[in-house]
């Protein structure tokens, strides 16, 4: 699949949480969604990019925004990675692997000379209207948090 453009809807998706309820794209509707796909929980850049916004996470809420992870994980091993690290947002099991297909982001990948399918580090910051406002590919976890928070004071500003 391709990723969505820029101004295109956001695909819908309902996946279970790490508690094992259901989220659907539809309930953030009127809010600002950071929609960050990773390739895996407990890794070290995965670990890094989940902390690092956790570390930021009162600046996205004070914005306005709501942060989501979606990961191939199961909901045992997304709710043992939010345990161990203290995530204070929620995070999707999408094992059928159904949501990283209709964004686009799973596919060949390399790594040390080896090549392998799996989730690419992408994120899509989604406006209250439900359509994506912004696409952050080759993501860099340190980095992230802070060039969204940047992005959402400029994408609010213009509303």
């Amino acid at each position: 699949m391709v990723i969505p453009a820029v101004g295109a809807p956001a695909p819908d998706f309902t996946l279970p949480d790490q508690e094992g309820r259901e989220h659907a794209l539809m309930q953030y509707r009127g809010k600002w969604l950071l929609l960050y796909f990773y390739p895996k929980d407990d890794t070290p850049g995965c670990t890094i990019e989940a902390c690092t916004i956790r570390d930021q996470f009162k600046d996205l809420k004070g914005i306005g925004a709501v942060v989501v992870g979606v990961s191939t994980d199961s909901v045992a091993s997304h709710r043992k990675f939010a345990n161990a690290y203290k995530l204070p947002f929620t995070l999707l099991a999408d094992v059928n692997k159904e949501v990283v297909g209709k964004y686009g982001v799973f596919g060949e990948k390399k790594f040390m000379g080896r090549t392998y399918m799996g989730t690419r580090r992408t994120s899509f910051l989604i406006n209250p209207e439900g359509k994506i406002a912004k696409v952050y590919e080759k993501v860099k976890p340190e980095l992230h948090a802070a060039e969204v928070i940047a992005d959402l004071k400029t994408l609010t500003k213009q509303q």
